[in-house]
């Protein structure tokens, strides 16, 4: 297999905090908004970094 459980938990974070962050930026519905300018664009950057840390990420090795 090439995911690991673990690996799949993560991308399902990382998929949950893009769908937050344009959610929130959404919400405010303005377009000088201090959430929709700095904050919402944050977390939907941390939501694809975690993804790729979840693509990335391999399988501890116990020996």
């Amino acid at each position: 297999m090439v995911f690991t459980r673990s690996n799949y938990r993560l991308m399902l974070l990382g998929l949950a905090m893009i769908t937050v962050g344009y959610v929130i930026m959404r919400l405010e519905n303005e377009v000088d908004g201090m959430i929709s300018l700095y904050v919402a664009p944050l977390i939907i950057l941390g939501g694809y970094l975690e993804i790729i840390h979840a693509i990335l990420k391999r399988p501890s090795v116990v020996e």
